[in-house]
């Protein structure tokens, strides 16, 4: 047996199938054997592999033992001359094993390797060669050095940026996700440490290797791509506090010699998962932040308004301690129970929800001490402010850096589809015909100029695999698809290096065409029945939004801009886009249509879909080959505030492109 492959899997079915597929590929003429320890999956991976997969070596656990307990079960029953330790969410490409095999004959030193690990971006993943956590290093790498020099010696050895990614070389460690090893180094190393769960097992390998006289090598000849923590997403743990107690762990162990070096290596290690825990909550300590500054603001602004039309003298300097802290303490106290601050939205309903309990709480307290209680028509203006000044700033932020919606509020992908065979059409075909997302088919990617400009199964053929970085600026495609049908492996990743800078997401199609495998997510390609879909437009408490937000806006357009636009389409008796749709405004403010919604009022099977829209997806995509009922669809069912800000938004560019 030349090979045995270790990949220890948890609830990545979808990803395990195409990486044994590539595999297979990969392989080519060399005897392997394949050893998949299963960690107690939920999603139905032991089945699956037993039927897709029978030559396959299984162990399937009852328990989650962990990634290192996992590998060692396989390591055990291993009986090739080189053992290759993978991750389940890893593809191959067709020369990866034979080139690293190549290399272990002509590097008798070497006892343990890996090849180079792109990111699904097509971006250098920087695990893949790296250095020990030492005292310095891991210094430059909490402080940020390391990202601020990245060329530097010095400062950026934690991941050796400093080093040319397109050469081979000795490193101190590589990345768990693809290390490959001799059998006779493993029997004389032993297998992973099992104090280590999940994370710095790699590390501690590599250094005991390094430690019983053999070297470690990056190897930059052949690549991988590594879709990275897709078993973490599908678990409860808690990915950043496993990895830093991982580290605690390496350092006790190997780099505790010195009691300074123990320090400053804790330190940093604590450090780093301090920031780590900020990062993940920056949202919440931004908003917690502004609504205090905007709240005293809201303080100064009432004191001197009502000094200026009222007999009010303002606060007395004396009480500007406990004025300008106590209150705004309250409301932020108040918005932390309702629900406000939360790391991934900025919610503007319970704002106000929390602005209102907050005034009731404030103006109470004026009873109980009285050397405060100045004045309640102040509060009454101070929280009048509010009301407007915590919701502003919070629209401006969503609609000004995106920040705060989330992703899944607009999911909206230009998609190109590489190849032109069967596979591809269906492919093409499956997507457009979903109504749970919104793919706009952008067109096929031929391997040849022969088919450019043609059309295959009614989609045209855009480019080729030679001009697809173009294609997809030009387009501004967000998603492209690979079919194994079609593409070798090495050509996926010939493309995916090629397009690394353009923020795009590669995704990779099941064989079957069953499901879609990205970074971002896996979809399975079948409709879901729309009775079974509970759409955003049909919640209450959205549809009320949705009625303020046009009654409110009807209003304003009635009185400032409806009588101008009536006077000028009477006069010229041109009647364009906008002056149409501004036309339509009091039909808004009866009720019988909204701003933004369907091309025509109705249902799909039993699901109301909103009211008449004077525009919509319907109308800013309807020159993308997309039906106006999938299009009605998709938009009832991810409708929000801000989807009809951002649709009413381009509409209005489009109508003034045209001018009036």
């Amino acid at each position: 047996m030349d090979l045995s492959i270790i990949i220890v899997n948890y609830n990545v079915k979808e990803f395990l199938q195409n990486l044994l597929h590539s595999i297979t590929k990969s392989a080519g003429r060399i005897k392997y054997e394949i050893i998949i320890v299963d960690n107690a999956s939920n999603d139905g991976s032991v089945e699956f592999i037993k039927e897709k997969f029978p030559g396959v070596k299984l162990i399937a656990n009852k328990e989650n033992l962990g990634f290192s307990k996992a590998n060692n079960l396989g390591l055990a029953i291993a009986q090739g001359k080189y053992l290759l330790l993978l991750n389940p969410d890893t593809l191959l490409r067709e020369d990866t094993i034979q080139k690293m095999m190549e290399f272990f004959e002509s590097a008798p030193d070497a006892g343990l390797a890996g090849c180079k690990i792109l990111n699904p971006d097509g971006t250098l993943q920087l695990a893949c060669r790296r250095s020990f956590p030492g005292p310095w290093t891991s210094f430059c790498k909490v402080t940020g050095l390391s990202s601020l020099f990245p060329s530097s010696k010095i400062f950026a050895r934690y991941n050796l940026t400093y080093l040319d990614e397109n050469q081979t070389y000795e490193v101190d460690a590589i990345s768990g996700s693809f290390m490959m090893m001799k059998k006779d180094v493993y029997e004389k190393v032993g297998g992973l440490d099992e104090e280590f769960f999940m994370y710095g097992e790699d590390l501690d390998l590599c250094y005991r290797i390094q430690k019983s006289g053999y070297k470690v090598y990056y190897v930059h000849s052949t690549q991988i791509i590594h879709y990275k923590g897709e078993s973490t997403k599908r678990s409860s743990f808690d990915e950043t506090k496993v990895f830093y107690d991982a580290m605690n762990l390496f350092v006790k162990k190997h780099l505790s010699g010195s009691f300074l070096v123990e320090i400053i290596l804790h330190s940093a290690i604590t450090f780093r998962k301090f920031f780590a825990f900020l990062g993940r909550r920056k949202l919440i300590f931004v908003s917690t932040l502004l609504d205090f500054i905007f709240f005293n603001a809201s303080i100064f602004i009432a004191n001197i308004v009502y000094g200026k039309f009222g007999h009010w003298r303002g606060f007395p300097v004396k009480s500007y301690p406990v004025i300008y802290t106590v209150p705004a303490v309250i409301h932020i106290i108040v918005a932390g129970l309702s629900g406000t601050y939360r790391k991934d939205t900025l919610s503007v309903l319970r704002n106000f929800l929390s602005i209102i309990i907050s005034f009731f709480i404030v103006s109470s307290l004026t009873f109980f001490f009285k050397q405060y209680a100045y004045s309640r028509a102040t509060v009454l203006i101070i929280y009048f402010i509010l009301f407007f000044m915590l919701a502003f700033w919070r629209i401006a932020i969503k609609i000004i850096f995106k920040a705060g919606i989330k992703k899944e509020e607009f999911d909206h992908k230009r998609t190109l589809i590489v190849g032109v065979n069967k596979p591809a059409i269906d492919i093409a075909g499956k997507l457009q015909a979903r109504h749970t997302d919104l793919h706009i088919i952008s067109g096929l990617i031929s391997f040849t100029n022969k088919e450019v400009g043609s059309s295959i199964g009614g989609f045209e053929v855009v480019g080729t695999i030679d001009n697809i970085r173009k294609i997809i600026r030009d387009r501004k495609i967000g998603e492209v698809i690979f079919s194994s049908e079609e593409l070798s492996y090495n050509q996926m990743m010939a493309i995916v290096s090629t397009c690394q800078s353009e923020s795009v997401e590669f995704k990779l199609i099941g064989n079957n065409l069953d499901f879609l495998v990205g970074k971002t997510s896996v979809s399975v390609l079948e409709d879901i029945p729309l009775i079974e879909i509970s759409y955003h437009i049909s919640q209450p408490l959205l549809r009320l939004l949705k009625a303020m937000f046009d009654y409110s806006l009807a209003l304003a357009v009635l009185f400032f801009i409806y009588p101008f636009i009536y006077l000028i389409t009477k006069v010229t008796n041109k009647q364009t886009e906008f002056r149409k749709f501004i036309l339509q405004v009091p039909q808004v403010l009866t009720g019988k249509a909204s701003f933004v919604g369907p091309q025509h009022s109705g249902k799909a099977g039993k699901l109301f879909l909103g009211k008449k829209g004077l525009t919509g997806l319907w109308f800013i995509e309807n020159d993308q080959g997309n039906d106006n009922e999938k299009l009605d669809i998709f938009y009832a069912k991810n409708q929000n505030i801000w989807l009809d800000l951002e649709i009413l938004g381009k509409s209005l560019n489009r109508m003034w492109e045209k001018r009036f």
